[in-house]
């Protein structure tokens, strides 16, 4: 039974509890403790039951948190901690009660932190905010779908309107979502890759031709040697952790390249081995390089030189050259290109010694299978395209592409956000795709690029795009430059958010806003046609169904399937040839035509129907043939820039807490990093503490050093000394987002540039409990 939502206290930003060091494993008991309590105090001991001992079972339900890939023998507990609380935080039957609206205007809730807002409980009915007013209200469906119908049909152009797209959306939703905005007659089509993985897709699509990882799940377990850049497993994604125990358990090693020498990297408690509970788990980082944020590029091209030295001093023993010969160009103006290299500038760049730089390079060569993995500390850094274009150079050298065992393997953070991009969700589609999907519904697809996540704000802050609509996400907290970012969503028509809970994003609105309610993917989806099961890809390219395993909080709620068509129909009719009504009705019809459009869905529903689904054809990994213009891998040169840092200055990353999930904030505890009761803090290396006059403790105004115009600042933020890398800082997102400027931007990709903010402490007064809390009062801009 659905529960009235419950008395949410804001955290006391004034009382944060530092432990006196970071912890240095992660799991164990802990881990299971801090995963089922939640579930069983939210959903009760019934639900819990459906809900996560379904989540990533063959016949239960894909995980709503990152897109870490299932075995294919798979335990009873097949979930981690982080994917737990995504389930409880979806799965709650704690629902919005009607007199919400009418109790708390739009105003009030902006000031709000989204842990208020999410704790707040589900959307059960759509709500509108008409113009000129302060409030939501409830309104029927049809009301609700007419006023966006009326509103897009009397646009000037479609491409004054922008559609954007959160990963945890299902491939039938997507296909459909990216269909009907076509259809309507634009490519403004921004989704969360913009802003994560972006720099990934075009570094290797112009490298080896796919923009996806070269690896399969089993050959984490198989290699010789993980090198893991740019991520922080323990908390962001845990499940991978258990395939770096595999790898260890098999003798290979693992090496740690981060600024931040976090628990998930060093040791882990396997909490479903007796060793992960009595014992002391399994030790996972042979090597830890603490790198200096935006070191990562040379430190890979100095590791590529030392290869290449090698093979000059021993002819033919270090390269592969059956490989180099066959299948890739490029070698010899590599070869030119890094003997010019200068190792101070990599050893300024990086923060590390020639001696910790040998030894990576000797560990690559002795290994046979490599695989290179990194996240987001690569893709949002001004080179990111170039830094992920030397991770393929160095694969190349040795020819860790298409054998088992090695690979590229950038680690989705989002559920299903390659499978989204798989059926059409960019702005950048290429012809073939467009071609394909007017030849199925009998229309031409506009062939015009549209506009990413960066670019949707800079025309809104234009006056350009004047209705915005979101499946899923929560795009106003997650995106650079807050209040930049803020004021230029206020200035469109209309805000419509498909969501299932309350964040940010529903209380920064346009002169009307939408929320319209939407199932989550733990719930059973019953239309016409009787039980309907969706589909997802995760970073392996493997495809599989996903089915809901407990009722709907509220007969209300519609599908995300269903939502995208009855707008379709409202604002279409019979204009192309697609089947609304019946997609709606039966998913299995919207797979029919993904089988005709997509590349490598062919025989879709007979083939999502096989147990575990089935894995995508990849060129690279399973025949070594690429799809770039020359039909060969290329090795590139890139140009090494080095990030300067003006004196009395750092250099600052966000990052994730450990009781969040992208924007989703779960509680004010981030256990593994020793911080409790708050979120308003800045990692600091105490000699860089020292060095500038403060003191460990002390509250200080992070301000941006951006020479634009823009006064940009987190005000009294705690300084927390931390063994980051000298000269580097960290502060939690989304708060931080607030000193990106949004036109930051990594080369390329148009990616936030996340991991390398330039910023100045100035001292600060303690907050008093007036102003202490996480509602945002704490950021300004001018």
């Amino acid at each position: 039974m659905p529960k009235s939502n419950p008395q949410v206290e804001e955290p006391d930003e004034k009382n944060i509890v530092v432990e006196d060091r970071p912890k240095t494993w992660v799991a164990g008991l802990p881990g299971v403790f801090h995963s089922i309590e939640p579930a069983l105090d939210h959903m009760g001991p019934n639900r819990t039951r459906k809900t996560v001992l379904a989540m990533n079972q063959k016949d239960g339900f894909d995980c709503p948190s990152c897109a870490w890939p299932d075995p294919g023998r798979r335990k009873t507990f097949e979930f981690c901690e982080n994917g737990a609380k995504a389930v409880t935080w979806e799965a709650t039957p704690v629902v919005i009660a009607p007199e919400f609206w009418a109790e708390h205007s739009v105003s009030e809730l902006r000031q709000r932190s989204e842990y208020w807002l999410g704790m707040q409980g589900r959307l059960t009915e759509p709500v509108y905010k008409p113009a000129g007013e302060d409030h939501y209200r409830p309104i029927a469906w049809a009301e609700a779908i007419a006023i966006l119908g009326d509103r897009l049909n009397g646009l000037d152009s479609p491409d004054h309107a922008a559609f954007y797209t959160s990963g945890r959306t299902s491939n039938e939703a997507a296909f459909l979502y990216q269909l009907f905005v076509r259809a309507y007659g634009t490519n403004n089509l921004p989704d969360c890759s913009n802003m994560c993985h972006e720099s990934s897709g075009w570094g290797m699509g112009q490298t080896i031709g796919v923009g996806k990882a070269t690896v399969t799940f089993d050959d984490f377990a198989n290699a010789d040697l993980i090198i893991i850049m740019g991520q922080n497993p323990g908390t962001n994604h845990p499940r991978m952790l258990t395939e770096l125990e595999a790898c260890k358990e098999n003798g290979g090693q693992i090496v740690a390249v981060n600024p931040l020498p976090e628990a998930g990297l060093r040791r882990y408690k396997n909490p479903q081995k007796i060793k992960g509970i009595i014992g002391r788990g399994t030790e996972l980082a042979d090597q830890f390089l603490h790198i200096r944020l935006g070191g990562d590029m040379a430190l890979l091209q100095a590791v590529s030189k030392r290869v290449l030295d090698a093979e000059e001093r021993n002819p033919g023993k270090v390269l592969d050259h059956a490989f180099l010969e066959k299948h890739c160009e490029g070698l010899d103006e590599l070869r030119e290109h890094l003997s010019h290299l200068d190792e101070q500038a990599v050893l300024k760049a990086t923060g590390l010694t020639s001696a910790q730089i040998d030894e990576l390079a000797d560990r690559y060569m002795a290994a046979e299978k490599v695989i290179i993995t990194w996240a987001m500390g690569i893709t949002q850094q001004k080179k990111a395209v170039s830094t992920i274009k030397e991770i393929i150079n160095l694969l190349l050298l040795r020819g860790n592409m298409g054998k088992a065992g090695a690979g590229a393997s950038p680690i989705r953070g989002h559920s299903n956000v390659q499978g989204d991009r798989t059926m059409g969700i960019w702005e950048q589609m290429p012809p073939a795709f467009l071609e394909a999907l007017g030849r199925e519904f009998n229309f031409q697809p506009p062939l015009e690029h549209g506009v990413d996540a960066v670019e949707t704000f800079r025309q809104m802050r234009d006056g350009r795009i004047k209705v915005f609509v979101a499946l899923g996400g929560n795009l106003v907290g997650a995106i650079s430059d807050t209040h930049v970012a803020e004021a230029a969503m206020e200035t469109t028509d209309l805000t419509v958010q498909i969501s299932t809970k309350l964040n940010r994003s529903h209380t920064v609105v346009g002169r009307e806003a939408l929320i319209l309610p939407t199932m989550g993917r733990t719930e059973i989806d019953i239309q016409e046609s009787g039980p309907q099961f969706v589909s997802v890809e995760d970073t392996v390219c493997a495809v599989h169904p996903s089915w809901g395993k407990v009722e709907p909080v509220s007969h209300q709620l519609l599908s995300e399937v269903a939502i995208v068509c009855r707008i379709a129909r409202e604002v279409l009719g019979d204009g192309i040839g697609a089947d609304w009504e019946g997609f709606e009705k039966n998913y299995d019809l919207i797979r029919d035509h993904i089988s005709h459009v997509v590349s490598g869905c062919e025989n879709y529903n007979e083939r999502i129907r096989q147990e575990g689904g089935f894995i995508l054809a990849h060129g690279p990994r399973d025949s070594r043939t690429f799809h770039t213009p020359t039909g060969k891998a290329m090795i590139t040169v890139n140009e090494l820039e080095y990030l300067e840092q003006p004196p009395g200055t750092l250099i600052l990353q966000t990052l994730r807490s450990h009781d969040q999930f992208n924007t989703t904030i779960y509680g004010h505890n981030d256990r593994y990093r020793g911080i409790k009761k708050g979120r308003h803090v800045v990692f600091v290396n105490p000699e860089d503490i020292a060095e500038l006059g403060l003191e460990d403790g002390q509250f200080v105004d992070v301000r941006g050093t951006y020479d634009d115009g823009v006064d940009r600042v987190l005000r009294q933020f705690r300084v927390v000394s931390y063994p980051t890398a000298r000269g580097c800082a960290a502060a939690y997102y989304p708060e931080a987002n607030v000193l990106v400027p949004l036109d930051s931007v990594a080369e390329g990709s148009n990616t936030p540039v996340s991991k390398a903010v330039i910023v100045r402490l100035e001292p600060a007064e303690a907050p008093s409990p007036a102003d202490a809390t996480a509602s945002g009062t704490t950021v300004s801009v001018s």
